[in-house]
């Protein structure tokens, strides 16, 4: 019996990554991936060579459908050729900060904004980035027909490659990380695009979540796609009282929850899910960058770096590091540097300093679970993830400061497994995603309940003092 192929695109800050699966049982069959080049501003077309790079070789040969994950809040601006006006500026581009904060005086507010839209903008958002080109290169706006997002720019690109274009599509998930799709009406805003640019631009059509962006010449269906953490809540299966910590470039904390919330801090955005739920998230500028900081400074690899954290107490001997080294967005620092505080001779060692990188890197983001819990979001354990994660350091250390049981899945491309676990659904046209199966590498139990609560509010009151914040 041929089993149906689908596969799955992670097209990320760093490089695209596609896995081809059984559409049945989520088995991955065979995966490539192809580099993206650094930055905070790249020229799409460099995803599109990535892609081409990747999937060539025969990838994708017996693949009946195909759905894109992206890095989610990227500013793709189109003529009306539908070609790029200028290279799009990425989620971590924080050049728009100013704009962010105007947007937010301007329509009334942050407690406005998290009502309304669901989001407080900061620099990350597109909506900023619009605002920014505005203002900035009011040329380059003039020539702007519309906006898309990474993700569906390389779908796009794959319709127009098999003859299938018909229209710029989007999802729910994604499109609630622009600033001018309501998480809350479920419609784009145009007030806000009128508020951003001036003028209201077209938009992509946001289609159901597992509703077909169209078809190939060769027959293979193009599902709509997702942001990178919607992609990962699919990928992962996840269940009430699950809360993702995502450790890549940035960090995330998000739960799946049935209704969207209102966060006026700004500290949890609330997005739509892929599943037509909804997604409320914090995300931070460092996290996997933080370790990779420790090590440079400490001049060790990976493997030396994880014996030193582990080799220090608790709390690192009193050195604390608030890990915003390229600004940070939660809070909302864009301009922020790294500190490190409570240097003193008796603690300066390898071994204080290298755990000293991972608590910062973690302690940025124990308040994510926290702000969940406040909103009424089900907290029950946490899956970790990322490049990150594998780390033992990492997930002893996460264990005591998050005080809940972890869960680290095995080592999988999630963000892809999501947009494929998409691409079965939109093939089988069934009314829910098939049940693929996660495997469930290391379960560890927390310590004392209150075992990091010491290191948790010390960090809170550095944070405090030196920024004002927490």
């Amino acid at each position: 019996m041929t089993r149906s192929l689908v596969a799955g695109v992670d097209s990320s800050t760093q490089s695209c990554k596609i896995v081809v699966c059984d559409a049945e049982t989520g088995q991955v069959v065979r995966s490539a991936r192809a580099p993206h080049p650094d930055g905070t501003e790249v020229d799409p077309a460099a995803w599109w060579a990535a892609w081409q790079q990747a999937s060539s070789g025969g990838l994708l040969d017996g693949v009946e459908a195909i759905a894109v994950g992206g890095q989610q809040h990227g500013m793709v601006t189109l003529d009306d050729a539908d070609q790029v006006v200028r290279p799009a500026l990425l989620w971590n581009d924080t050049r728009s900060a100013a704009a962010a904060a105007d947007l937010v005086e301007e329509f009334g507010g942050a407690q406005a904004w998290a009502e309304q839209i669901g989001i407080v903008p900061v620099a990350a958002i597109t909506a900023t980035k619009l605002r920014w080109l505005a203002r900035n290169e009011p040329d380059n706006m003039a020539r702007t027909r519309t906006c898309v997002l990474p993700h569906d720019w390389v779908t796009g690109q794959i319709l127009k490659d098999g003859n299938g274009f018909q229209q710029w599509v989007t999802d729910r998930g994604d499109a609630s990380g622009t600033g001018y799709w309501s998480a809350h009406s479920q419609d784009y805003r145009t007030d806000v695009m009128d508020l951003a640019m001036g003028r209201t631009i077209e938009v992509p059509t946001v289609l159901a979540p597992h509703e077909a962006a169209g078809r190939t010449d060769s027959g293979m269906i193009v599902a709509p796609g997702t942001g990178d953490n919607m992609g990962a809540a699919l990928g992962l299966g996840l269940a009430r009282g699950d809360v993702v910590v995502s450790l890549g470039t940035s960090g995330t904390v998000f739960a799946r929850h049935s209704d969207p919330v209102a966060d006026a801090s700004g500290a949890l955005q609330s997005f739509a899910d892929a599943e037509g739920g909804y997604l409320p998230l914090l995300c931070t500028l460092n996290a996997s960058r933080v370790l990779n900081a420790g090590m440079t400074m400490l001049g060790v690899d990976y493997s030396e770096f994880d014996r030193l954290a582990l080799a220090a107490a608790p709390g690192a001997g009193g050195l604390t590091l608030i890990p915003y080294l390229d600004g940070e967005r939660t809070p909302n620092l864009p301009d922020a540097t790294g500190t490190l505080l409570g240097l003193q001779r008796a603690n300066a060692t390898p071994e204080n300093l290298a755990r000293a990188h991972v608590e910062g890197m973690l302690l940025n983001l124990v308040s994510g679970v926290g702000a969940l819990r406040d909103h009424g979001v089900a907290v029950e354990r946490i899956l970790l993830i990322g490049g990150a994660a594998a780390s033992t350091a990492v997930q002893d250390i996460a264990c005591q400061l998050f005080g809940l049981p972890l869960v680290v899945p095995a080592a999988g491309e999630y963000v892809g497994l999501g947009a494929a676990r998409q691409a079965a659904w939109t093939l089988s046209g069934a009314d829910a995603p098939p049940q693929w199966e996660v495997s469930l590498d290391v379960r560890a139990e927390p310590g004392a309940p209150d075992a990091g609560a010491e290191i948790v509010e010390r960090y809170r009151q550095a944070v405090r003092d030196q920024h004002g914040v927490g």
